[in-house]
């Protein structure tokens, strides 16, 4: 059975815990990187990862994008939300369904 993970910053993801996800709190790029190695080999099929730390992990990230499993999905953190995890589902529902979902609409 696959399972969801939350990295970030301790206090960006504690509140997930109380929701029954995996929460790996992380305090530095190294450790960060190291650590979402270790779930995408896992069983994890959902792994969320705050805006700031997928910042600083774009090289790690990109390797997984064109894999099935898992699925990483930017969220934002205790800092404030800055538009890469929107930005990220709408390029990728974009290149599912080949057309721009938020055409025509506001930002």
């Amino acid at each position: 059975m696959y399972k969801i993970a939350v990295i970030g910053e301790y206090d960006s993801i504690y509140g997930f815990a109380a929701l029954g996800l995996d929460t790996f709190p992380v305090s530095d790029p190294e450790e960060a990187k190291t650590k979402l190695q270790e779930l995408a080999e896992g069983s994890y099929a959902v792994i969320y990862i705050t805006e700031a730390l997928a910042a600083l992990l774009k090289k790690e990230i990109e390797k997984y994008r064109e894999m099935l499993l898992p699925a990483i999905i930017q969220i934002p953190g205790v800092s404030g939300n800055t538009g890469a995890g929107v930005a990220g589902v709408k390029k990728s529902v974009e290149q599912a369904v080949g057309s721009d979902i938020l055409f025509g609409q506001e930002n």
